[in-house]
């Protein structure tokens, strides 16, 4: 069990890297980048992590209110 819980983690900690750098990227947004492609990517991202138990459902649902309404205030 031991091995198989590190082996999970690696996967668990990866997913979850992603998603954060996801986020990160889709707040330090500009006006004059692609924004609906960072929107995208934050939410693939949090569902997926949501997908794999990474995070629970309203966590993820927390994340992408804040990452949808950083992205409405570039405009």
């Amino acid at each position: 069990a031991l091995r198989a819980s590190q082996r999970k983690k690696v996967f668990n900690d990866r997913r979850e890297t992603a998603m954060r750098e996801a986020i990160k990227a889709a707040k330090k947004a500009t006006p004059s980048s692609d924004n609906k492609v960072l929107l995208a990517a934050a939410y693939q991202a949090i569902d997926k992590a949501i997908k794999r138990g990474v995070i629970k459902p309203n966590t993820g649902a927390r994340k992408k209110a804040q990452v949808s309404a950083s992205l409405k205030k570039v405009k």
